[in-house]
Parts: C-alpha cells; sequence; structure tokens
C-alpha cells in the first residue's frame, strides 16, 4: 500500500505516477516560488486547509478545457454579443480586464460563500500567488459592471499552458464572461489549454472534459516547450486582443 511521501524544501517532487489513488502525492515543504514553479511544470499543485502542512496533488483523471472547446449556453452567448459590440465605447456597462485587480480577485474567490464554513484560498495561498502575480507568472481576468468588480478568476500561465485556480462571481454569468474572454485571449497568444484540475459537473457544462494523468502531462510536456507569452495588464476585447491603457482611460 502507497504511503504519503513527506518533502522539505530541498527534496525533489516524487512522479505524479507515484499519487495515492485520491491523487494526493506528497505534504510538506513551502510556497516559494521556485516550489511553485516546479510543481506546476510537473502538474502538480497545492490544495490544502488552513493549519495542515502544505498538501500537494496530481489527479488522475484531470479535467482540462480546450480553449476552443469553450461551451457557452444561449443566454450567455447572447450576453458575449451584448458585451462585444459596447466594449470600446467609453460608457461601456461592461467591460473584461486582466491583471487589473489580482489581491482584489483572489480576496474575492477565498471569501466564503454559499454555505461553506471555510476556503482552502488561506491567507498564505494569496500571499505566494500574489508574490508570483508580481514575478509575472500568477495572472487575474476580471469582469467590470458600472465599474465594480463583478466577478473573474486567477491562474497560472507556465509556457504555452494556462492553470486555472479559482472563479468568483458576484453578477449573473460575470465570472463566465471571464473565462470566455480568457479562452480567447489565450488562443491568440498560442495558449490551447486550460487546466482545471478536478471533475466537476459545472467544468463540463463549460466543456471541459476528463484526460489521463498520463495524456495530460504529454499536453503539459509540449506546452512547456514554448516561452510565456508577454501579458501587460489592459482589457480584453472580445476578439482576444488587448486593448492597451491608455485606450481604456479614453
Amino acid at each position: 500500500m502507497a504511503s504519503l511521501i513527506w518533502l522539505d524544501d530541498a527534496a525533489p517532487f516524487p512522479h505524479p505516477d507515484s499519487a495515492l489513488p485520491e491523487g494526493l502525492l506528497a505534504a510538506g515543504g513551502r510556497l516559494s516560488i521556485p516550489r511553485l514553479t516546479e510543481a506546476y511544470s510537473q502538474g502538480i499543485f497545492p490544495w490544502f486547509n488552513q493549519g495542515e502542512p502544505v498538501l500537494w496533488w496530481s489527479p488522475d483523471p484531470r479535467m482540462v478545457l480546450a480553449c476552443e472547446d469553450f461551451k457557452a449556453s444561449h443566454s450567455l452567448r447572447k450576453k458575449l454579443r451584448q458585451t462585444a459590440r459596447a466594449e470600446q465605447s467609453p460608457d461601456a456597462r461592461i467591460r473584461i480586464t486582466t491583471d487589473m485587480a489580482f489581491p482584489q480577485v483572489i480576496a474575492a474567490c477565498a471569501a466564503v460563500r454559499g454555505g461553506r464554513h471555510a476556503t482552502w484560498i488561506s491567507p498564505a495561498i494569496q500571499a505566494a500567488y500574489t508574490a508570483w502575480h508580481k514575478a509575472g507568472a500568477a495572472h487575474s481576468i476580471e469582469t467590470w459592471i458600472d465599474g465594480r468588480l463583478a466577478g473573474g478568476l486567477y491562474g497560472v500561465c507556465l509556457g504555452h499552458f494556462f492553470f486555472g485556480e479559482s472563479m468568483f462571481s458576484l453578477a449573473s454569468d460575470a465570472s463566465k464572461l471571464a473565462l470566455a474572454y480568457l479562452a480567447n485571449f489565450l488562443l491568440m497568444r498560442g495558449i490551447r489549454h486550460i487546466d482545471c484540475q478536478q471533475q466537476t459537473g459545472h467544468l463540463s457544462s463549460l466543456g471541459a472534459r476528463a484526460m489521463t494523468r498520463r495524456d495530460f502531462l504529454a499536453l503539459l510536456d509540449a506546452a512547456l516547450r514554448h516561452e510565456a507569452p508577454d501579458w501587460p495588464p489592459g482589457q480584453i476585447l472580445g476578439s482576444g486582443q488587448l486593448a492597451p491603457l491608455e485606450q481604456m482611460k479614453q
């Protein structure tokens, strides 16, 4: 019977195939940027409750969204068309941006809602990913409605792969709008897949599919052979292009 592997900060990660059946691979260590980069490059991510040691996971199967397979409901497609038509207007009600409010997005994702009593996005997680954002690898997508942050998501970009971490929504479809715009934004930059980590019905409804760990790691290995694209802050347009900050201020 396999046993949990305990790590210090210097020990290499075990191969993901040695994970326990539920996907738990190892425990211990810190959430430094080098350690996180090493983990994600091998398809491993941290997920643990506050007060626990860092737990490292590599589930099998793995949920992945191919950007071109993003599935929008009829009502969401209508809202996307309406948003795109007005997005460059000075008085647009809805705008989608990237890296304009990372700390606010991760804090909103961490907020306890919907009957939950706790969140895995602890202060330690928030601090680690905010530092990674400042280093250029973690990014946020924001949905603004009437000038207020109404939804969004955050994740990590390494090479030509995006790892989705968490979403939040304070208004109908706000997080889905962010994801739809992100998919087009990534495709424009040669990034074709978003890691969604674990299977849920919600992700399936948006077009994500389960794949074996072996297939996921092969996909990741190919994507990491490319350099990560430039990712400046700004407004994302429905086409996936990025409007410069100067244009947003007009």
